[in-house]
């Protein structure tokens, strides 16, 4: 699996949580590059990115950030392997074997486009996580829909559908997933971790209506050039 994958990651403001993660993907079994698309504005997360980018024992590159659409892409701009990671920054993977095994079922099932279901650290909100589920393998069957938390590209089709959209502040992981033709997506059986503070910090309610809002105007690109409140 050596040099098939590259991981990018846009982060801000996210102190040792950060590192946590690095220190997770360390021990996977994968060799690849790291980008971090890093828009920090505090004075923490910078020094510790540099301090954790020395001693690695894979590669970290650290580029200019933005909105997470923006960040994405300024990372895939480095991407030179068939595969590219996109996580977001406070998921977490279990398993030193996780990657590799989501590569592989990735590269032998032919797909351009692969997702993992998703569970919190603590437990909480997991019932809104087993709904989304049930309506992901509903509407996937004509529209696509993986998280922005990990969306492992084929790098090929990633750049053939033009990335993500630079203007897209809300939603940039459905706008782009949904492109994605259905026979070549799947949500693998497996699971990644995170934490609960888009339901915690949004609401469970705002979240569900957010998503409904989503859905409807999938054919709209304006609605996501709206952040829809989602920053505030």
């Amino acid at each position: 699996m050596n040099s098939q994958l590259t991981i990018v990651i846009p982060c801000k403001n996210e102190g040792r949580g950060i590192t946590n993660m690095l220190k997770l993907l360390m021990r996977q079994h994968v060799d690849c590059l790291i980008i971090i698309a890093d828009s920090s504005d505090d004075e923490v997360t910078p020094l510790l990115l540099r301090k954790y980018q020395s001693k690695s024992p894979l590669p970290i590159r650290i580029v200019e950030g933005g909105v997470p659409s923006v960040a994405r892409n300024n990372g895939a701009k480095y991407v030179r392997t068939p595969y590219v990671l996109f996580l977001d920054a406070d998921i977490y993977i279990s398993g030193e074997s996780f990657l590799k095994d989501c590569l592989k079922d990735t590269i032998t099932g032919g797909y351009d486009l692969t997702t993992c279901k998703f569970k919190t650290l603590d437990g909480n909100y997991n019932w809104v996580y087993r709904l989304f589920d049930l309506v992901q393998r509903i509407i996937s069957r004509t529209t696509p829909f993986a998280l922005g938390g990990f969306m492992l590209f084929k790098t090929e089709t990633f750049n053939k559908l033009g990335g993500f959209n630079n203007e897209d502040l809300v939603a940039e992981d459905y706008h782009l997933s949904s492109k994605v033709k259905p026979s070549k997506f799947k949500t693998l059986n497996r699971f990644v971790y995170t934490t609960a503070r888009r339901f915690e910090n949004k609401g469970v309610w705002y979240m569900f209506k957010l998503a409904w809002k989503t859905f409807l105007n999938k054919n709209n690109p304006e609605f996501y050039k709206k952040d829809h409140n989602y920053w505030t």
